[in-house]
C-alpha cells in the first residue's frame, strides 16, 4: 500500500510538473523568438540592400535561425530544471562539510572538468598554431580550476571582489607586456570562450548554493563573481604559454559552404547533427558523472528531484545540439560572407554602425544571458530587473562590436582598448554597490558566448580579409571586447542606481515589521528548524 501511495504521489507531481513545463515552454518560446528575429531581419535587410547575399547562404541562415530558436527554448528550460539545481545542491553540500581541503580539491576538479567540457575551447585551441592543442586545453582547464577555488574561498570567507580583481588584472597586464602581440587577442578571447553555455549555469548556481548556506546579509551579493574570476584563469594560462611558445601567428578563413538545392541543404544539416549529438554528449558526461558521484556519496536527493533533473538534462542536451548546429552551420557562413561583402564596399566604414546594431541585438540570443537575468532577479527579489541587465549588456556589446569593426578597418592594437577599458571598469568598482561589480564582471563571460563566436567573429574575419588586414591581430579580439564593455555599462547602471538611492533587499525591506508581507520574510527565519538541504530545496 505504501509503495502504491508513493507511486500515485509521484505521478501527480509529474503531471503538475508537465503543466508547468507547458507554460514555461510558451514563455521561453516568446523570449527566444524575440531575441533571434531582430538578427534575422537585419541580415535580410542588408541582403536585399547594400550587401548582396546568395540565395543559398540566406536559406542556410534561415534554417539555422529556426534551429537556434528551438535550441534556446530547450536549453533555457533545461538549465532551470537541471544545471541550476545541480550547481546549488553541489555548492551547498561542499560548504556543509566545513572541510577546507575538501572544498579546495573538489572546486579544482570541478573547474577542470567543466572547462574541458566546453565545446568552444576546441575552437580556441585550433587558433594557436604553435601550441599543441592538448597543452593549451589542459593549461586553460588548470587556470579555470585554480580560479574557481579562489572564487569559492572568496565566498566562503566573505572577501571583497574588487581588490581581487585589481590584483589579478594588474598581473594580467604586466604579463601581457612581455607576450607577442599575436597572443594578446587570443589570450583575452579565451576568457570569454571558456565561460560558455555549458559552464555559466552550473558555476553561477554553485555560487548561489554556497551563499545560501552561509546565510548572512552579504551572502546574496557574494554569490555572484564566480564567472568573473574564472574568466581570468584562461587569460593568464594563454599569456604564460605565450612566454614559452613563440609564433608568427596565422589563421585561415573557413571555406563558406554554399548549397545549390534543397537536397544539399538537407545533407549539410544532416551531417552536422550527429557530430553535435556526439560532441555535446561528451561535453555533458563529466558534469553528469561528477553530480552522480556527489548524489551517491553526499546529496542523496529524493526520487522526484532526480527525475526533474534528468528531464532537465535531456532538454539541455537537445537544446545545445540544436543551438550549436544552427549557429555553426547557419550563422558562420552568413557572418563570414556578410563581412567580406561589406568590407569590399567603397564605403566600408558602414561596418562600424552596422556592427553596433548587430551587437545590440545579438547578445539577446546568448543562452546564458537568460540564466544571469533570472538569477539577478531572484537574488535581489526584483530590486534589479532582468530587463535593465539585458539593456546594459546590449549597450555594452554594441559599443564593443563597433570598436572591433574599427580595429578591423584601421589595425589599431587591441591593447589600446583593453588597458583603458579594464582600468575604467576597475576604478568604477570602487564606487558602485558591490553586487553590481560582481554582476558586471560575471556578465562579461556570459555575453561572450557561442553567438559571438559563430556570427560576430566570422563577420570580423570576413571583413578583415576583404580589407587586407591581419586576421590574428585585427579580427581576433572580438570576444575579448564583448567580454570587457559590459563591465563598464553595468557598473554605470549601478552608479546611477546608487545616486538615485535604490535599495537592494527585496520586497518589504523598508517597511515596519507588522507591515512586511509574509512572502518577504527570509526563508531561514521562517524555517530555522529545517536542514540546510531542505532550505535550498525550498
Amino acid at each position: 500500500m505504501e509503495v502504491y501511495v508513493e507511486k500515485r504521489k509521484l505521478i501527480r507531481e509529474l503531471q503538475s510538473h508537465q503543466s508547468v513545463l507547458k507554460e514555461k515552454a510558451r514563455e521561453k518560446a516568446r523570449e527566444s523568438i524575440s531575441a533571434v528575429i531582430p538578427i534575422v531581419l537585419i541580415v535580410f535587410i542588408l541582403g536585399f540592400t547594400v550587401a548582396a547575399l546568395s540565395p543559398g547562404i540566406l536559406v542556410e541562415f534561415l534554417v539555422g535561425s529556426v534551429l537556434v530558436i528551438l535550441g534556446m527554448i530547450f536549453f533555457s528550460m533545461g538549465a532551470e530544471l537541471s544545471m541550476t539545481p545541480m550547481g546549488e545542491h553541489v555548492g551547498g553540500s561542499m560548504l556543509r562539510t566545513k572541510k577546507l581541503g575538501f572544498i579546495i580539491i573538489i572546486g579544482f576538479i570541478l573547474g577542470f572538468i567543466i572547462t574541458i567540457s566546453e565545446p568552444d575551447l576546441q575552437v580556441l585551441a585550433e587558433q594557436v598554431s604553435s601550441v599543441p592543442n592538448l597543452v593549451l586545453i589542459l593549461s586553460v582547464a588548470l587556470g579555470v580550476g585554480a580560479f574557481l577555488v579562489v572564487a569559492l574561498l572568496r565566498i566562503l570567507f566573505g572577501i571583497a571582489l574588487p581588490p581581487l580583481l585589481f590584483s589579478f588584472y594588474i598581473l594580467v597586464f604586466i604579463l601581457a607586456m612581455f607576450v607577442p602581440e599575436n597572443y594578446l587577442a587570443v589570450a583575452f578571447d579565451s576568457g570569454g570562450v571558456t565561460t560558455g553555455p555549458m559552464t555559466v549555469p552550473f558555476i553561477m548556481a554553485l555560487g548561489v548554493g554556497i551563499a545560501s548556506i552561509r546565510n548572512d546579509k552579504h551572502a546574496g551579493d557574494d554569490s555572484f563573481g564566480l564567472v568573473a574570476l574564472c574568466s581570468i584563469g584562461p587569460i593568464l594560462a594563454v599569456l604564460i604559454l605565450g612566454l614559452l611558445y613563440h609564433t608568427e601567428g596565422s589563421a585561415a578563413l573557413e571555406v563558406v559552404s554554399e548549397v545549390e538545392n534543397s537536397i544539399e541543404l538537407g545533407k549539410l544539416f544532416a551531417v552536422a547533427l550527429p557530430k553535435y549529438f556526439k560532441e555535446i554528449a561528451v561535453s555533458l558526461f563529466p558534469i553528469v558523472a561528477f553530480f552522480g558521484i556527489f548524489q551517491i556519496v553526499s546529496l542523496k536527493l529524493n526520487k522526484t528531484v532526480l527525475i526533474k533533473i534528468c528531464i532537465g538534462l535531456f532538454y539541455t542536451y537537445i537544446g545545445l545540439v540544436l543551438f550549436l548546429t544552427g549557429a555553426n552551420v547557419g550563422f558562420i557562413p552568413a557572418g563570414n560572407y556578410l563581412g567580406m561583402v561589406l568590407g569590399n564596399l567603397h564605403y566600408n566604414w558602414i561596418l562600424v554602425p552596422l556592427g553596433m546594431v548587430i551587437g545590440y541585438f545579438i547578445v539577446k540570443a546568448e543562452p546564458a544571458v537568460y540564466v544571469l537575468m533570472k538569477q539577478v532577479e531572484e537574488l535581489t527579489d526584483g530590486a534589479i530587473s532582468g530587463k535593465s541587465i539585458q539593456i546594459g549588456l546590449s549597450v555594452g556589446v554594441a559599443v564593443s562590436v563597433g570598436i572591433s569593426m574599427l580595429r578591423v578597418l584601421t589595425g589599431i592594437s587591441i591593447f589600446c582598448f583593453l588597458v583603458p577599458g579594464y582600468a575604467i571598469a576597475l576604478i568604477l568598482s570602487l564606487f558602485v554597490p558591490k553586487i553590481f561589480t560582481a554582476i558586471a564582471f560575471d556578465s562579461g563571460g556570459v555575453a561572450s558566448g557561442p553567438m559571438t563566436a559563430t556570427f560576430l567573429l566570422p563577420l570580423a574575419q570576413g571583413a578583415c580579409e576583404a580589407v587586407g588586414g591581419n586576421i590574428v591581430t585585427d579580427a581576433f579580439g572580438v570576444v575579448a571586447m564583448v567580454a570587457m564593455t559590459p563591465l563598464i555599462t553595468l557598473q554605470v547602471l549601478g552608479l546611477v542606481y546608487r545616486v538615485k538611492g535604490g535599495e537592494l533587499g527585496g520586497k518589504g525591506k523598508n517597511l515596519p515589521a507588522d507591515k512586511i508581507p509574509v512572502e518577504a520574510i527570509p526563508v531561514a527565519e521562517l524555517f530555522e528548524e529545517l536542514e540546510d538541504t531542505e532550505i535550498i530545496e525550498l
